[in-house]
C-alpha cells in the first residue's frame, strides 16, 4: 500500500518531494527513498547465484527493490537490500526446518532422485538492514578499518517509544517494499519485507521476515528502527530486534487454533509466539584517528 504524498502538509512540515519522479523526500537533512522494480531476470538470477555461490535461492526475488535513508550532513546512508539479506541466509546457514512431506513438495521437479535437504530452505536470514558512509562518492562500510568515519551499533537500554509513535500525526510518507518471497510450493510462505514511515517528528521503518510452514513452524523476526528529528550533529537512531518462533505443536498445546489459515496475518498473531531474542541498539559514528 502506498500513500500519496500530500504537498501541502509537507511543506508545512519543512519538506520536499523528491525531483525526477523518484519516490521519496527530503526532510530535515534525510533524503528517504523507496524504489520498486520488476523481479529478477533469469540472467541476473544466475548472477546471484554465481555471487552468493548457491543453487538455491527464493522463488520471487526484488533483487532491484530497496529503502534508503541518507543523512545529508554526515553522508550516513541506512539501507535494506535482498542482496544484503541472502548474504546473512548464508551466513546463518540455519539446519532445514523437518518436514515430512518436503521431498514431495519442495522437489515435485526430480520426483524418482533421492531428495537430501542440505540447506536452509525456508531462507531465514539474521539481517537487520545495512549502513554506510558515503564521502566523495566513495562508499565506505560500517566496518572500515582505513582511518576514516565508522559506523556501529552499540547495545543500550534506550527502548523505542512506541506510544508516542501510536500518537496521532500526519504521515508524510509511506512505502511497503517487498525484497524476496517464497510460498514453499503452497505449503507456508516466507517473506522479507520493509516498510517506511514519515512523520513531521521523524521516521520509522519495520523491517520484517515471516516464515509459517505450515503445521510446523512460524517465524517471525522484526527490526524497528526509529529516528526523531532533531539538532543533533548526528542523529539518534534506536534500532530494536525481536526474534519470535513456536512450532505448531507448541501453539496446540497452549490451545491455539493448528489451522494455517488463523495465522496469514503475523502482525495479529506475533504476540502468540514466544521471544527468543531481543535487544535494543544505537547508531553510533565516530572518526578514527
Amino acid at each position: 500500500m502506498e500513500v500519496e504524498i500530500d504537498e501541502e502538509e509537507l511543506k508545512i512540515a519543512g519538506g520536499e518531494i523528491l525531483s525526477d519522479g523518484r519516490r521519496g523526500l527530503r526532510i530535515h537533512g534525510w533524503e528517504i527513498e523507496s524504489f520498486k522494480r520488476s523481479i529478477l531476470t533469469s540472467l541476473e538470477h544466475r548472477v546471484w547465484e554465481e555471487k552468493l555461490q548457491t543453487s538455491h535461492l527464493p522463488e520471487m526475488i526484488f533483487g532491484n527493490n530497496s529503502l534508503s535513508l541518507k543523512h545529508l550532513s554526515t553522508h550516513t546512508k541506512i539501507h535494506f537490500n535482498a542482496f544484503d539479506a541472502l548474504l546473512g541466509w548464508k551466513k546463518e546457514a540455519q539446519l532445514p526446518v523437518e518436514v515430512p512431506a518436503a521431498a514431495q513438495w519442495k522437489f515435485r521437479s526430480q520426483p524418482f532422485q533421492q531428495v537430501i535437504l542440505d540447506y536452509d530452505y525456508t531462507f531465514t536470514t539474521p539481517y537487520c538492514g545495512s549502513e554506510e558512509v558515503e564521502t566523495n562518492c566513495k562508499k565506505i562500510a560500517s566496518n572500515n578499518s582505513d582511518g576514516g568515519p565508522n559506523l556501529f551499533w552499540e547495545d543500550c537500554e534506550e527502548k523505542i517509544d512506541m506510544v508516542a509513535l501510536a500518537s496521532k500525526e500526519p504521515i508524510l510518507f509511506y512505502d511497503e517494499v517487498v525484497l524476496y518471497e517464497d510460498e514453499l510450493s503452497d505449503n507456508g510462505v516466507s517473506l522479507l519485507s520493509v516498510k517506511v514511515r514519515v512523520m513531521p517528528s521523524g521516521w520509522f521503518v519495520l523491517f520484517r521476515y515471516w516464515l509459517r510452514v505450515d503445521g510446523v513452524l512460524m517465524r517471525l523476526r522484526d527490526t524497528r528502527l526509529h529516528c526523531v528529528f532533531g539538532e543533533h550533529s548526528f542523529p539518534v537512531i534506536l534500532r530494536e530486534s525481536c526474534w519470535r518462533e513456536s512450532t505448531f505443536s507448541a501453539l496446540a498445546a497452549k490451545g491455539y487454533p493448528v489451522d494455517a489459515a488463523a495465522y496469514n496475518d503475523p502482525s495479529i498473531i506475533s504476540q502468540r509466539l514466544p521471544v527468543i531474542m531481543h535487544k535494543t541498539q544505537k547508531l553510533k559514528f565516530c572518526t578514527k584517528l
